[in-house]
């Protein structure tokens, strides 16, 4: 396949439309016992991924050009490219953001829950003053961290070279493309998986290291824990459908948008392309954890988002955004699953957390990159 598809990133969530207060629910509710965000204890929540850090800078189609690149896609870095993320640096006032969807996603979950190191990630970074950032950005974001740190690769980075609305991503994956599963079993590190009651990894980190992902579903099911996933792009479902299938049945709830599942449905050979069909059809694929049904979440970008849970669908209906509102629709899904991880985590029901989820993307579309500005003031 080519480089593009390894850094294939989903399609916008949400592109031009905000969430409605007081949609209807239906009957759908969660097992758990709801708490407010007081209760919420410290490391509730762990995951693992692809940690890159994300060089975001205005520029000139003059600059496009002298790198080969086109306005609005999204590459793997080639030998050619090395020298532009030290070019950006010298020519233009460049933004340092905490990237990669596992890394988005917690943060936007912090930011809800306004409650220091709710969260706990693992990824694998250099030794090198990008990492030096990042660890500061993240520990400024209230998630804690314990990455692998591999001394012998660069810090992942990915360069988002922004011309008007459009924005142009280079990623170099480097060390995020080494995190081992050794690491995880580390005595301290599993200590933070022990102290988990849910856990959540993209469909991205299938490529780097689906024993770790094994490892930690593994024992979410031995404790009735909750699992959770991503399809996270198309090429996901079609090149890593090995790996993909031997998490899936831990899967308590799986995330994607429509053009995943779409991937998805055909990979499975579900025999629809009807979205509420294949929510269901993906919901009712082999779980081990017979206590709870797979939950099954699917956005639309403008359209509503789609749930399946114990065999029924429910739609959940967005609302229009003034389209010079919109400033950067890259990430907003990883903010959607954030929010609604912010209400899982609180025993809150799906309503409310899909509610949260559209809050959270509608946020990020109307700001650059995954960055906030002061604190949530959802309700």
């Amino acid at each position: 396949m080519s480089k593009s598809h390894l850094l294939a990133r989903p399609k916008p969530l949400f592109t031009d439309r905000i969430c409605i207060p007081g949609m209807s629910t239906g009957d759908m509710t969660e097992p758990t016992i709801k708490k407010s965000k007081l209760d919420v204890r410290e490391g509730i929540l762990f995951g693992i991924g692809n940690p890159l850090l994300d060089i975001c800078a205005h520029a000139d189609k003059d600059f496009l050009d002298k790198y080969g690149l086109d306005a609005n896609t999204a590459i793997l870095a080639e030998d050619k490219h090395k020298p532009m993320y030290g070019d950006m640096i010298k020519r233009f006032d460049v933004e340092y953001i905490p990237g990669g969807a596992c890394q988005n996603t917690f943060r936007t979950t912090q930011w809800v829950l306004g409650l220091p190191e709710r969260t706990t990630f693992c990824g694998c970074i250099g030794e090198d003053d990008y990492a030096k950032n990042m660890r500061e950005k993240m520990a400024e974001a209230k998630v804690r961290t314990s990455y692998l740190v591999d001394k012998e690769q660069p810090t992942g980075t990915c360069a988002a070279v922004i011309t008007g609305k459009n924005r142009s991503l280079v990623a170099n994956l480097a060390a995020a493309n080494h995190f081992k599963k050794d690491h995880l079993l580390k005595p301290e590190n599993w200590a933070l998986v022990e102290k988990a009651e849910f856990y959540y990894t993209p469909g991205f980190h299938l490529t780097v290291a689906p024993d770790a992902i094994l490892a930690f579903a593994e024992h979410a099911l031995e404790h009735n824990k909750v699992f959770m996933t991503n399809l996270s792009a198309p090429f996901i479902s079609q090149f890593f459908k090995e790996p993909q299938m031997q998490v899936m049945p831990y899967v308590d709830y799986l995330f994607g948008n429509e053009t995943e599942f779409a991937a998805f449905a055909k990979e499975q050979n579900f025999g629809t392309e009807n979205l509420e069909e294949v929510a269901l059809k993906a919901a009712a694929l082999d779980k081990k954890n017979k206590k709870r049904q797979r939950v099954v979440v699917i956005t639309q970008g403008s359209n509503d988002t789609i749930v399946a849970q114990d065999g029924k669908v429910t739609k959940f209906p967005v609302m229009l955004l003034k389209e010079e509102e919109i400033v950067d629709t890259n990430g907003a899904g990883d903010a959607f699953v954030g929010g609604f991880l912010a209400q899982l985590v609180q025993g809150k029901d799906v309503a409310e957390c899909i509610r949260c989820a559209h809050y959270a993307a509608n946020y990020i579309i109307q700001r650059s990159g995954i960055s906030f500005d002061g604190k949530s003031d959802f309700q």
